[in-house]
């Protein structure tokens, strides 16, 4: 009788061959772990360069230096420094993204919508200064350099979203896409402002709070709009108070 070496190996039963693929799956989480937490770390030193030396003047096996990395690691993560700034900033975006979610919307009052929105994303930059450096390619002067033309488009896209809300409750208190759209662009750019004199620490020298000029603008901006709420009565009794509602 032949016998084949086929039949001298032993087939495994159902159970270990679940086993053994589960034995899999656990390794690639782990690896895939591991992986993101290399990632993660390689983001937290590149931003500490980017905040002292800005984009262009950081370099790889500076981030690398500080990632306690190898250049050769970096690169199999990121292609370039400039990948690894749309990295951080796509990140950021997501996290306002999240921040203007989570604020109370009012279906019935579009002016309080439009207060706790703007607020939202205002005291998201006002808490973190390294994002609005970030977001407004103000580190160390950057411009959109390195990136291509497409990502550009996909994170200013992602900053519209968080914007958009905003321009939505203009809608509903009444004003055309072209007007809430002006309107939402004028606002953004008066709370960019207050963010800019209190990130550089200008505003001290007027001895105002920027939260304070913010909610005094945003409350004229709805009494412009909708004459039948003031900003003096926004808080009085059988007022929808425009910040705490």
């Amino acid at each position: 009788m032949d016998v084949h070496l086929n039949d001298l190996i032993p087939v495994p039963s159902e159970a270990d061959a679940e086993a053994a693929r589960e034995q899999l799956r656990q390794r690639q989480l782990r690896q895939a772990a591991m992986s993101d937490s290399r990632r993660a770390l390689v983001l937290e030193a590149a931003r500490s360069v980017f905040a002292e030396k800005g984009v262009e003047g950081a370099s790889i096996r500076e981030i690398a230096k500080r990632a306690a990395y190898t250049p050769g690691a970096i690169y199999s993560y990121f292609e370039s420094k400039e990948a690894i700034y749309a990295a951080l900033l796509a990140e950021s975006l997501e996290r306002l993204n999240q921040a203007v979610v989570a604020a109370k919307s009012h279906r019935s009052q579009p002016s309080l919508t439009l207060a706790s929105k703007a607020q939202a994303w205002f005291g998201f930059y006002a808490r973190n200064p390294r994002d609005l450096d970030l977001g407004f390619y103000l580190v160390q002067g950057l411009a959109p350099r390195g990136l291509t033309s497409e990502l550009n488009r996909q994170l200013n896209d992602r900053l519209h979203d968080a914007l958009r809300p905003c321009e939505q409750a203009l809608q509903a208190m009444g004003l055309s896409p072209e007007l809430a759209l002006r309107e939402n662009t004028a606002l953004f750019a008066h709370g960019v402002g207050l963010l800019l004199l209190q990130h550089t620490g200008r505003i001290r020298m007027f001895g105002q709070s920027p939260e304070d000029l913010f909610e005094a603008y945003v409350a004229h901006l709805v009494a412009r709009l909708n004459p039948g709420q003031t900003p003096s009565s926004a808080g009085e009794p059988g007022q929808a108070d425009l910040f705490n509602g």
